[in-house]
């Protein structure tokens, strides 16, 4: 039997970075995702910031469109760690996100002093707990938290989570250059199930860039359409629970360029249909074949 349990479908805001959230909730409403992702602090000096802080015109209008639509904010985003004093920022960031309903924040680490990293993202996930939202720690392949094994493990001594983005889950390669990165990360995702409230989804060749900077431009603006490349997502989102909530994490410069803000979610929503309806008829293949082995 194929599993029907119905997945969250969201639309993270990388697929449209430079739409601002409330046009980004229509958006995603017109092409049948049910959540977003919101950035409330720009991560470059060249993004267009969002002030959704309280009391904002902009977090007012996020929220009535919120309100006609049924889309929700599921997660916001996006700080980078890297060792300075960022207290006062995730605060901030988590006082809009708990004015949108969310209840994550998703963090990537690139301080290279881990007991300062694992100090500030436990102290992140204590402050975090008066405002419903809880860390959520992305292994980055070209950061010094690059696989789920290390998030997993910071995570269950800090008490945030972890997110899975399937560039990144691909792009590790264990610092060497066999298998036994990747061959390893799909051992830990499955180990580490219980600690992802989210997958980001997107596509991307089988060749690894060759070098960090290939990797960043890669990762901000030029990934694949899932289920049109060499990844492969469907056992991703099978090896995970039932029901997680899926997203589609899609930065292409050019293809939105080309076809527009709405026709892009609408190609992203279709093509997580296709990826999600192979999972599913993995997942049912793999339980008709462990009862067959009883």
């Amino acid at each position: 039997m194929i599993d029907k349990t119905p997945r969250p479908l969201g639309l993270a805001q990388l697929s449209l970075l430079n739409t601002a959230p409330p046009r980004l909730v229509g958006i995603a409403a017109e092409a049948g995702f049910d959540f977003i992702g919101v950035r409330v602090r720009p991560v470059t000096p060249s993004e267009r910031p969002y002030d959704l802080q309280p009391g904002s015109p902009m977090l007012r209008d996020t929220l009535d469109r919120m309100h006609d639509t049924g889309v929700t904010v599921r997660d916001i985003e996006f700080l980078l760690m890297d060792g300075s004093e960022q207290r006062e920022t995730w605060l901030r960031m988590m006082e809009a996100g708990r004015a949108l309903g969310a209840d994550s924040l998703t963090v990537a680490a690139a301080d290279p002093d881990t007991a300062r990293l694992m100090h500030n993202i436990a102290q992140m996930a204590e402050d975090g707990r008066s405002f419903g939202i809880t860390p959520t720690l992305e292994a980055i392949s070209y950061q010094p938290v690059a696989s789920i094994a290390q998030a997993a493990d910071i995570a269950r001594q800090t008490g945030c989570q972890i997110v899975v983005d399937t560039l990144h889950f691909n792009r590790f390669d264990g610092g060497g250059k066999d298998s036994a990165g990747k061959a390893d990360q799909w051992t830990q995702l499955s180990a580490n199930a219980v600690l992802v409230p989210l997958v980001q989804l997107c596509d991307g060749p089988a060749r690894r860039p060759v070098n960090r900077e290939e990797l960043i431009i890669e990762s901000r603006s030029e990934r694949g359409v899932p289920g049109e490349g060499d990844f492969d997502l469907a056992a991703v989102v099978a090896a995970l629970p039932d029901g997680l909530p899926v997203s589609a994490e899609v930065p292409s410069d050019r293809h939105v360029a080309e076809f527009g803000e709405l026709a892009w979610a609408r190609r992203l929503k279709s093509a997580v249909d296709s990826v999600l309806e192979s999972a599913s008829t993995l997942r049912a293949a793999a339980t008709l074949e462990r009862a067959g082995n009883k």
